[in-house]
């Protein structure tokens, strides 16, 4: 029998969604409400039949969810609200807590609002939206799917930070990780695709978008992944430095009197692509300024490729070895040019990828190296709310 389950990731000023018809996995309508407390906010749905878009003023969470609801029964995704039997929530933060998906009951709840402190600018609109869908779906079973979990695999070696032990005892500084749902889906995709079991990948999974992060996976579990104690470290992404020398913070601070919450708003918001070529932080201009000749932009092209090579090469050797690198996010699905500057530096491990089989390869799942390649290139199209709604869907009491 088939049973409507929903994604959801809300964020401060946004709710992403995706309505599935499950166990088939079929999606039955998506989209956003974008702008939420702001004037002209932006209601967007689409179903197999047609596309919604409406510019209104939606003033908190609660008339987002409203409208949300309003607008699956107009449009007849469902009969009635009480169609919707599960629900899942995408939360950034899990601590240590979490390993797993976990159903929403008092406990869960209270350790996300716990960990707000290490999450700030996602975990609490993870609860605001997660009260105003419970208000509106009163007999919904609602799951928290954490971004960290999958990393909660990771060896102590590989997640602890070289500062004084009291500060990961007393203060939980540590790494955690991110898009662990990505790679998560990108690990159990490709073993369902080469017929393996997930406990015998042993792959680097590359999800490449604004917000950036790469994974070495070990027997099917994170073995240690790119970003730190939040979503700033590891490699260079869209406005976010990755990691830098930590001398630079106390430097600039004193040079030029920024506060740390001024510094830390350079860091995540004014620095990567966006900082360096001064240009943007979507690869597609600086792509199209690099072609033009702009220094700044070929500089931010050449770093990026550097930063990433480095991060595979690292994790292919402290793996001892890899099966496969996967490519995924924005970036990774459909820049060409950039996988295959990333795969030209990776020939010392035997990666060969011709650009006759990547050029123009956007948005589909193919393997993309050659037959004599000793490591596999493969594209994976991510899908960061169907893990969501698969986990919802488990915590049924009536799901096998």
């Amino acid at each position: 029998m088939s049973t409507v389950v929903m994604s959801v990731n809300a964020g401060s000023s946004s709710l992403k969604f995706q309505v599935f018809q499950m166990p088939e996995e079929k999606v039955l309508a998506s989209g956003n409400v974008e702008r939420i407390g702001l004037e002209d906010s932006i209601f967007g749905m689409k179903t197999d039949t047609e596309e919604v878009k409406e510019i209104l003023d939606i003033p908190d969470h609660a008339v987002a969810v409203e409208k949300l609801m309003d607008a699956l029964v107009e449009h007849k995704v469902v009969e009635k609200l009480e169609d919707i039997k599960a629900m899942g929530h995408r939360v950034v933060h899990g601590g240590e807590y979490f390993s797993h998906s976990v159903p929403v009951d008092d406990w869960s709840e209270s350790k996300v609002e716990e960990l707000c402190e290490l999450a700030p600018l996602h975990n609490p609109g993870a609860l605001v939206g997660l009260r105003s869908f419970r208000k509106a779906l009163k007999d919904c079973k609602h799951t928290f799917v954490f971004d960290t979990a999958f990393h909660q695999s990771m060896p102590e070696e590989n997640y602890i930070f070289p500062l004084p032990y009291e500060y990961y005892t007393e203060d939980k500084v540590r790494r955690y990780g991110a898009h662990g749902t990505s790679h998560e889906y990108l690990t159990k995709r490709l073993a369902q695709i080469q017929g393996k079991k997930q406990e015998e990948m042993n792959i680097i999974t590359c999800h490449l978008g604004n917000g950036a992060s790469i994974t070495a996976v070990k027997n099917g579990k994170s073995f240690k992944t790119s970003m730190g104690f939040t979503p700033l470290g590891g490699i260079m992404m869209g406005t976010r430095c990755g990691d830098i020398d930590p001398a630079i913070v106390p430097f600039l601070e004193k040079k030029h009197g920024y506060t740390p919450d001024e510094m830390d708003t350079i860091m995540n918001k004014k620095s990567g692509m966006l900082g360096l070529s001064g240009i943007s932080s979507d690869g597609r201009d600086v792509q199209a300024a690099a072609e033009k000749g702009d220094k700044r932009a070929i500089l931010t092209q050449n770093v990026y490729v550097s930063r990433i090579v480095e991060m595979i090469s690292g994790y292919y050797g402290l793996m001892g070895g890899a099966d496969a690198i996967v490519f995924a996010g924005g970036i990774g699905e459909n820049d060409c040019a950039m996988r295959q500057r990333i795969c030209d530096r990776l020939t010392v491990f035997g990666v060969v990828v011709k650009p006759e089989d990547n050029d123009g390869v956007r948005g589909v799942e193919k393997k993309l190296s050659a037959p004599e390649s000793k490591m596999e290139v493969w594209l994976l199209p991510t899908n960061e709310e169907l893990v969501i709604a698969r986990d919802a869907y488990k915590n049924l009491d009536n799901a096998e």
